[in-house]
Order: structure tokens, then C-alpha cells, then sequence
């Protein structure tokens, strides 16, 4: 296994190396420390003291060249403008070119900068986690606290980028302004290809918003998903992988695969307590019906995301047919008068869940050029789902026999949700393409992934440049590199090894406290959630007398709202405010919503019910997002793969979630529906202010 160091160095510019931080000297100090803590001849406060003079001198070198660098380029573009906008200047379509090449000339040098900047941001990042883990203290909270707080900062100048938009604003109007000069003299006959915007200026931007860690819709869409990405700084080889494994219609097979199956998830709720009834139960017996498909998905997760280490169609073959399976004894039950066939029928449901398998196919078989849109697509079939289910069973308000067989508004989402795998299981295995598996798989990966720089540790979300500078190594630079492997190697092979986790315990022991507060707020919200959605029926027919078609309705506007507010804060928010302060805001709305739930002082009214729905609905779906991304940055590489994947701990939190708050409603329920509201409310309003006091606790590591 590569060590970091040595990584670190590979991708440094050969010319600018002088003024990286040295990864290298700290890493042997933080070992020195370690050994001179044991002699006892330095205290931990000197200890603090010396680290942090030696950082703060590292960090001064990279700024101080970084503003040296942003003037050099800022002194070349002046020059530039003054050609381009002198009066006495003709408008020569040769010399527009040219000035064009030389922009972009520029841009290139601005994403060498920015290269640069993100990479002594890694190597910081690093040996920051190194210096914790080593001698388990809180200093990363103490360093980034004092530092990134301070008027005159230079730890700003490396976490985000100050000046630097100026210069990309430069390049781009200038750019611009020559492609508006150049077009009124060529047709766009004569250059068709002609684009609207140069690519440098794409790069430029993206780059910006990777290194200030802003966001866009897509993006903060995307993160829901928890699809892993590691981050790749791919060779033309890996393109060419990638690509061969991607199919369009298998992306959209499991997709459609997620869709229904959040259909076949909600389709139930607005007419479980009915059914429940009907089968001589009490209504909120609904709670165990509900909740049955989310404790076999429990288990399904686990075989699902093993089972795509081999093939991806035979699991969603299998699912098909389970599921088929599951929802045919659903709709049966009512005929055969059994609450046990209705309970075994969705047991059958949710040991059919492959949204495992959808997750590792996007990450594992989906180019990284548009893994973005494809785990924003997961993110929206799994939203529009959640808003169809509902709103189908409000349309299923008919009753007929034929052949024997009832049909009614309890058993027709069974029937309907049959039909519709038995399609979508047509259709999979008419147009599914099952990517290559090759026998060296599991190599290839290992060493593809030695050129891997992983989000949650290092803090890049795509590579900027293929190579440094296209600069060679040379052999005296391949001696050098050779010397990183140092007396401290062993530990670093441990911690940087990519090999995942093995098993659920392996798994446990990477999370970190951060990982863990992350882990207990997406259990709090979706157990909030799950509490909303699963006793809504119960609670609106005790207190309004709802029929079926209004629960349907209220349910499905609930699940309409999660795209719209996601482009409020993908687009908006999230550029506003760091995640982290919209994290714990979004927790303390999320707790007012619970509040406003109550039945205390006053009449139960329909305007309270609905207001304090969506107050906790909508806020939880924006924590969601924001804690699915800051989730990504604090999780360990070695949970962005394999069976026990990060992906599949937090889809365990959140079943988990689901089955106990379902677990909850029932027995609540067996003291009667009058305090139903209340007395489930109460778990929702501990678990959410335990998990804002964690959050408080961990504030200052989730950046």
C-alpha cells in the first residue's frame, strides 16, 4: 500500500514543491512527540504549543506563495485588459484568437492554484486527523476554532479561497467579451462547434465551488443518495473501464427499481388501520403492518449490498419476484380473513428491497461525469415515489369481486403494486446489460484506488488537473519518494489502507464520534418522520374523521415538497451558510415541529395537525441532505466500499428508525388512541434534543 506522503508528493507541481506544506517533517514530528510524551520529557502543553507554531509556519509558506501567485496572474491579466480594451486597438479576428488562447492560458494556470491551494488542504486535513487519533485529543477543534475564527486568518486562505473569485471573474467576462467580438464576424455557419461558454470557465467555476465547498441543487440533491464517491483523478484506462460497465438502460432499470419500490413503501399508509380492522385487529395494529417491511429490509440491505459484489441483475431479478410474491399475499389476506398472511406479505416486501444494489450500481458502474445526475435521479424516483404511493391508493377508493377474489381500497395497493413488478420484471430482463465482473476485480480496484484522494478525509470532491504539470519524475525524485516510507510506515499503512471493512463490527470500530452524532441525527429524523407518516391515519380519523382520500392527499403534498425544497437550499441555503449551521438549525425547527404536535392546552384543530406536520416534515428533509453530506466528509474511506459500506450504515440507522417508531405506535396503541399523539411525540422530543446537545458537542470537527 502507497502511503500518503509519498501519494501527497506524486501529485505535487515539481515546480512549486518548496512550498507545499511538508506532510512528511510533521508526520515524523507527531511520532517524536509521541515518544518524548512517553519519556515524559515534554507535557501535552508544549506539545500543543510546538505543533501549532510549526503549523501556523507551514500554512504561512502556502499563503504567502498563494498571494504571490494570484498577483502574478492578477499583473497578466491587467496587461491583457489593456490590449483588449485599448481604443486605439482594431478588432483583428487573428488577434482576438490569440488574446482567447491567452485567457485560457491564464485559466489553465488559475487551476494549477487552486490545484495547489486544495491539496495543502488535504495534507492539512491529514495530519490534523493523525495528530487527534495519535494522542486523542481535541485539537483539530482547538486549531481550525482560534484559527479560521481570527480577523487575520491564514487558515482561510487554504480552506476557502479569498481574492481568487476576482480573478476568475476577470478571465470569464474578458472570455466572454472576446466570443461576442469574435461572432460578429464569423457565422455560426462558419463554427457551427462554436460553444455558448469556453470549458476553462466551467472548470474554473467548479473548481471555485469544490474548494469553498458551495453547492448547487443537483449536488445537494445528490447527497441524499450517500453514494460514496471516492475522489478519482482518473487515467484514460479507468475512463475506458468505467464506461464499459456503464449502461443508460441499466441505470434506468434500477432507478424505475427505486421508484416502485418507495411507491410499494407508502401505497399502504393511508388505508393500513382500515385494513388492520377489517382482519379483526386494532387500527394501530397499522404500526406492525407498516413497519414489517422495514425490519426484513434490515436484513435484505446486508445480503443485497454482498450480493452486488458479483452481478447486479440477479439481485434485482430476485427482488422482482419477491416482491411480486409479497404483494400477492397482501391483497389475499383479506380474503383469506388473516392479519398473518398480510404480515408475512410485507416481511416478503422488504426482504426484496434492493435499494442496495441501486446505490452500488450508480457508484460502482456509473462514469464520474455524471454520478452527479445520477445520484440526484436516486435521490428524486425515491422522492416522487414517496409522493405516488399515497396518492395512488386516494385513486384505488373502489370495491368489486371477480373470480372470487375482493377487491377495495385495502387490497388493491397489493394488487396494483403485483402488477406493476410483474411488468418492470419483464421489462428488466428483456433490457437489462449485466456489467462485466472480472476475475481480477478486486486488484484492479486496489490498485485504482492507490490514486484516489477520498472526500470524507481529504476534502476534494473532483480532481483538478490529470497530472502535475505534466512534469516528469525523475530518478532522484523517485529516491526521494522512496525515503517517505519511514520507521512510522506500519501505522500509516494501517490507517490509509483502502481495503473495506469486512464485517458490521469491522465497520463499527471506523466511526468516529462525528460518524456517529451524524448516524443518531439520521435515526432521529427519520424516526420523526416515520411517527408523522405511520399514525397520520389513526390520529386524523380520531381527531378530524378523515376519510382514506384526505389522508392520501395530505400525505402525498408532504412528500411533494421534498424537490422544492431541496432547490431552495441546494441553490440558495446551503451557498449562504456552512452545512453545519444548517445542520443544527434544521435540528432545533425539526424540535419545534415536534413541539408544535402536542394535544396539551387547546382543541386538537387541523391547522395545528397540518402546520407542525410540515414544519417537521420539510425541516427534516432539509437536515437529511446536510447531514447525508457532512456524513460523506467525516466516514472513513475504507466505508466508501465493499458489503459494509457507508451507504448501507446509514440505510441500517434509518430502517432501524422506522421499525421502531412502527414498534412504538403499536404498543403505544394498545393503551388506546386517545393518548396515541402525545405519549409517541415524547421519544421524537428526547431523541432530537440528545441529538442537538451531540451535534453541540461535535460542531467544530464537521468541516
Amino acid at each position: 500500500m502507497v502511503a500518503f506522503g509519498k501519494k501527497l508528493k506524486e501529485r505535487q507541481i515539481q515546480e512549486w514543491q518548496g512550498y507545499y506544506i511538508n506532510y512528511k517533517l510533521m508526520k515524523k514530528r507527531v511520532k517524536q512527540y509521541a515518544q518524548q510524551i512517553e519519556s515524559r520529557s515534554l507535557d501535552r502543553r508544549q506539545v500543543l504549543k510546538d505543533f501549532s507554531r510549526m503549523l501556523d509556519n507551514e500554512i504561512e509558506k502556502t499563503v504567502l506563495f498563494l498571494l504571490e501567485q494570484q498577483g502574478l496572474l492578477a499583473g497578466r491579466l491587467a496587461k491583457l485588459g489593456e490590449e483588449h480594451n485599448s481604443p486605439e486597438s482594431q478588432p483583428d479576428i487573428g488577434r482576438i484568437s490569440q488574446l482567447r488562447e491567452e485567457y485560457r492560458g491564464a485559466g489553465q494556470d488559475l487551476l494549477k492554484l487552486l490545484y495547489f491551494v486544495e491539496i495543502n488542504a488535504i495534507g492539512l486535513r491529514k495530519i490534523l486527523k493523525k495528530f487527534d487519533k495519535r494522542f486523542g485529543y481535541r485539537f483539530t477543534d482547538y486549531y481550525v476554532k482560534t484559527r479560521a475564527n481570527h480577523p487575520y486568518s491564514q487558515l482561510q486562505q487554504v480552506f476557502k479561497h479569498v481574492g481568487i473569485g476576482a480573478v476568475v471573474g476577470a478571465i470569464t467576462r474578458n472570455l466572454g467579451e472576446l466570443q461576442e467580438r469574435q461572432g460578429s464576424y464569423l457565422s455560426i455557419y462558419d463554427q457551427p462547434s462554436l460553444a455558448l461558454q469556453d470549458p476553462i470557465v466551467d472548470s474554473m467555476k467548479s473548481a471555485v465551488d469544490r474548494l469553498t465547498y458551495s453547492t448547487n441543487f443537483l449536488s445537494f440533491l445528490a447527497q441524499h443518495a450517500l453514494i460514496m464517491n471516492e475522489d478519482v483523478l482518473p487515467s484514460p484506462t479507468e475512463e475506458q473501464i468505467d464506461d464499459k460497465r456503464y449502461n443508460f438502460m441499466s441505470l434506468i432499470l434500477n432507478l424505475a427499481n427505486t421508484f416502485l419500490y418507495m411507491v410499494n413503501t407508502y401505497i399502504i399508509v393511508p388505508t393500513a388501520d382500515d385494513y388492520s380492522m377489517s382482519l379483526g385487529a386494532a387500527a394501530t395494529v397499522c404500526g406492525i403492518v407498516i413497519g414489517a417491511m422495514a425490519v426484513a429490509q434490515v436484513f435484505s440491505s446486508v445480503y443485497f449490498s454482498a450480493w452486488s459484489n458479483k452481478s447486479y441483475f440477479r439481485p434485482l431479478v430476485f427482488s422482482s419476484i419477491v416482491l411480486f410474491l409479497g404483494n400477492m399475499l397482501y391483497a389475499l389476506a383479506y380474503d383469506f380473513n388473516s392479519i398473518w398472511i398480510l404480515l408475512i406479505g410485507r416481511l416478503f416486501c422488504g426482504l426484496g428491497s434492493a435499494r442496495a444494489v441501486n446505490r452500488r450500481y450508480i457508484s460502482d458502474c456509473v462514469p464520474l461525469k455524471i454520478r452527479m445526475q445520477a445520484s440526484a435521479g436516486f435521490v428524486s424516483a425515491s422522492a416522487l415515489g414517496m409522493a405516488c404511493g399515497p396518492a395512488i391508493a386516494g385513486l384505488l377508493q373502489v370495491k368489486f369481486k371477480l373470480f372470487n377474489l375482493t377487491f377495495n381500497q385495502d387490497t388493491l395497493p397489493g394488487w396494483v403494486m403485483a402488477v406493476a413488478w410483474l411488468f418492470y420484471l419483464v421489462w428488466l430482463w428483456i433490457s437489462f446489460n449485466e456489467p462485466p465482473f472480472e476475475e481480477d476485480t478486486v486488484e484492479k480496484e486496489v490498485k485504482a484506488e492507490t490514486t484516489q484522494n477520498d472526500s470524507m478525509e481529504k476534502g476534494l470532491k473532483q480532481p483538478l488537473l490529470l497530472t502535475s504539470g505534466g512534469a516528469e519524475i525523475t530518478p532522484v525524485a523517485k529516491e526521494q519518494d522512496d525515503d517517505d516510507v519511514d520507521c512510522d510506515e506500519s501505522e500509516e499503512a494501517v490507517e490509509d489502507s483502502r481495503k473495506p471493512a469486512n464485517s458490521i463490527g469491522a465497520a463499527f470500530r471506523l466511526l468516529t464520534p462525528s460518524v456517529k452524532v451524524q448516524l443518531l441525527i439520521y435515526f432521529m429524523l427519520k424516526y420523526a418522520m416515520e411517527i408523522l407518516l405511520s399514525e397520520s391515519s389513526v390520529v386524523t380519523t380520531y381527531y378530524f374523521g378523515w376519510s382514506t382520500s384526505s389522508v392520501a392527499i395530505f400525505l402525498a403534498c408532504l412528500g411533494l415538497t421534498v424537490l422544492p425544497v431541496n432547490i431552495v437550499v441546494g441553490s440558495y441555503i446551503s451557498n449562504m451558510f456552512q452545512e453545519r449551521q444548517i445542520l443544527l438549525a434544521s435540528e432545533i425547527v425539526v424540535l419545534v415541529g415536534i413541539l408544535l404536535s402536542f394535544n396539551l392546552f387547546i382543541p386538537y384543530s387541523v391547522p395545528q395537525y397540518v402546520f407542525s406536520g410540515l414544519i417537521m416534515f420539510v425541516s427534516a428533509e432539509v437536515l437529511e441532505g446536510v447531514n447525508l453530506s457532512l456524513l460523506s466528509r467525516v466516514m472513513s474511506s475504507r466505508l466508501s466500499r465493499g458489503t459494509y459500506n457507508g451507504g448501507l450504515l446509514s440505510t441500517e440507522a434509518g430502517t432501524l428508525a422506522r421499525v421502531v417508531a412502527d414498534a412504538t405506535i403499536t404498543l403505544i396503541g394498545l393503551m388506546g388512541v386517545r393518548n396515541l399523539l402525545n405519549l409517541t411525540l415524547i421519544p421524537s422530543l428526547l431523541i432530537c434534543v440528545g441529538s442537538i446537545i451531540a451535534t453541540c458537542c461535535t460542531y467544530n470537527t464537521l468541516y
